[in-house]
């Protein structure tokens, strides 16, 4: 994909006269005179007759030069937000490199060619302006609900407005105060409990340490004496099994009542 865009980089670059459109295309990507002296011409074509900038006869000598003054006429042109080297030496992989290279060679197409043959650039450029004025005075419809043209979560927010400015900043002002409060409230209450992050706590720590101590030597001894003597003396004893009242026992209390008249007639008699 990329090797078929650097042919068509250096078919454009034929068509606007460029004298070594048909050098190796590595020369063209990567840093090296071949890419600077590209640059600069294509620069100048965008820059026009009253260009700040002078041409300058590069020498692979002075190639540090070389690659500040491009980098310089790049912000100018604003193909680089910064004055960045790095840009003009090849950044990225082919594709990247490539693909800033095709942007450049169009922006000079596009200052050089109509898109109507029978149109001059500046009747390209008046041209240009009028759409960009027309898309001006009739944005409300362009960017309406109705176009579709963004994303449905921007749809959403316009369909619900953003609130009115005054009331975003009185709303701030009343969090702002809110915060004040908040930020005395805990200003008093660090006057009366003074802190201080560097006090020595070593004191503290040892009266900690000897009670924690002292609690482990309490549960050692407690666990010593429970497992030697508490634990086989309740584990020792067989638990006695208990039964409830049945019909054994309702016989035997009839056998008892007769005994006891037995004995009353015996005492009797």
């Amino acid at each position: 994909m990329a090797g078929r865009q650097m042919e068509e980089i250096q078919r454009k670059l034929a068509v606007l006269n460029y004298p070594r459109a048909n050098a190796a295309a590595q020369s063209l990507l990567f840093a090296g005179l071949e890419r600077y002296s590209l640059f600069e011409w294509l620069f100048f074509r965008l820059l026009g007759d009253k260009s700040p900038f002078s041409h300058q006869n590069l020498q692979g000598d002075e190639e540090t030069a070389c690659i500040q003054y491009l980098a310089e006429i790049a912000k100018f042109l604003g193909i680089t937000n910064t004055t960045d080297t790095e840009a003009i030496q090849g950044r990225g992989s082919y594709e990247d490199r490539t693909e800033m290279l095709r942007l450049i060679v169009d922006l000079v197409e596009a200052s050089m060619f109509a898109d109507n043959q029978e149109w001059s650039i500046d009747e390209q450029v008046a041209k240009d302006t009028q759409l960009i004025d027309s898309i001006a005075e009739k944005q409300a419809q362009i960017f309406s609900e109705d176009c579709k043209l963004f994303p449905a979560d921007v749809q959403i927010q316009a369909i619900y407005p953003l609130p009115n400015v005054s009331e975003l900043e009185q709303k701030l002002s009343e969090q702002s105060k809110t915060l004040l409060h908040l930020q005395q409230k805990v200003d008093d209450l660090a006057s009366k409990h003074a802190y201080n992050p560097h006090e020595d706590y070593a004191e503290v720590e040892s009266a900690l340490r000897s009670h924690l101590e002292s609690f482990l030597e309490t549960a050692r001894s407690f666990n010593m004496i429970y497992t030697k003597e508490i634990r086989p003396w309740t584990h020792m004893m067989e638990v006695p099994q208990l039964h409830g009242f049945g019909p054994a026992a309702n016989r035997l209390l009839e056998a008892y009542k007769m005994l006891l008249k037995f004995l009353g007639n015996f005492e009797e008699s």
